[in-house]
């Protein structure tokens, strides 16, 4: 069986260079003696798929992807590229979107992390009646909420975009969720999420690393390079377990209460590490070294 090699995403002012971004990643890998071989992302966002995996071998095999996001459907037409080449991916779109998308993820998770409801949308779809989205919220019942897509939020635009001081003020939560689809315009990733705001204390997330329902390593976020809490991760390792997918990653904080939330997961390929984090730790489990 050949052995696994990793899809990096190209520099698109250099194509036969790795993206800046994963550069010191591609390096790990290629030090660890694998292959690390580019893929466009450019051109696989503008659905061309079988030009952004031109530069992949014929029949060389399996492949872990390592990258920017790249929305489900056009993951899956990744997938289908490869396979028309000989190839595949060791996570497979189903696995991909799972992981991904917090409807996916979010039933392995109850309990673990804040209550949410969602809405499908897509960014091409009119926007919904506003007040459709009191309704939705309606299951949450009261208190502070936020608004996200199936994979994002717009934490930076807090007060604008994102926290909904009160669900119940039918006014603000139109606003709030209105402003976010406004703002994410075609970048919206699935629909709309209300979660249950549960506050935190200051200090960071941590990342843990999931590969084959054993955490393998655990990082600060890359929002907050310097600050690397040590999570508690009690049950969570039998949620990522029974959630079934290969690499993943769940964000972890802790909870002014005490207790330690999940407050995303995420597909492990498209996760980022800190800056100072070439991966090659975590790079030699994925390749069983």
């Amino acid at each position: 069986m050949t052995a696994p090699g990793f899809l990096f995403c190209c520099d698109p002012l250099r194509p036969r260079s790795p993206d800046p971004r994963f550069a010191q990643e591609a390096a790990a890998v290629r030090r660890t003696g694998a292959r690390a071989v580019l893929i466009d992302h450019d051109a696989l966002l503008a659905g061309d798929a079988e030009r952004a995996v031109a530069g992949v071998g014929r029949d060389s095999g399996p492949y872990w992807y390592r990258g920017w996001m790249i929305p489900s459907a056009r993951y899956a037409e990744l997938e289908r590229a490869l396979v028309a080449r000989g190839c595949s991916l060791l996570t497979d779109a189903c696995a991909y979107r799972t992981a991904h998308e917090l409807p996916g993820w979010y039933e392995a998770f109850r309990g673990l992390t804040p209550r949410s409801v969602w809405h499908a949308l897509s960014a091409e779809e009119p926007l919904p009646d506003p007040c459709l989205w009191p309704d939705i919220a309606g299951a949450l019942g009261s208190g502070p909420g936020i608004v996200k897509d199936f994979v994002k939020s717009r934490k930076h635009e807090w007060h604008e975009a994102c926290f909904v001081p009160e669900l119940r003020d039918t006014d603000r939560l139109a606003a709030v969720v209105g402003r976010f689809l406004e703002l994410q315009g075609d970048f919206l990733a699935g629909g709309v999420v209300l979660r249950a705001y549960e506050p935190f204390v200051p200090g960071g997330e941590a990342r843990v690393w999931w590969v084959d329902g054993e955490a393998v390593r655990v990082t600060a976020h890359p929002d907050t390079p310097g600050r690397a809490p040590a999570p508690v991760l009690g049950t969570v390792g039998e949620a990522v377990r029974a959630l079934g997918c290969r690499w993943v990653t769940t964000d972890m904080a802790l909870r002014e209460d005490g207790v330690w939330r999940v407050v995303e997961v995420g597909d492990g390929q498209v996760s980022g590490l800190p800056a100072d984090d070439d991966g090659q730790a975590l790079f030699s489990v994925l390749l069983g070294l």
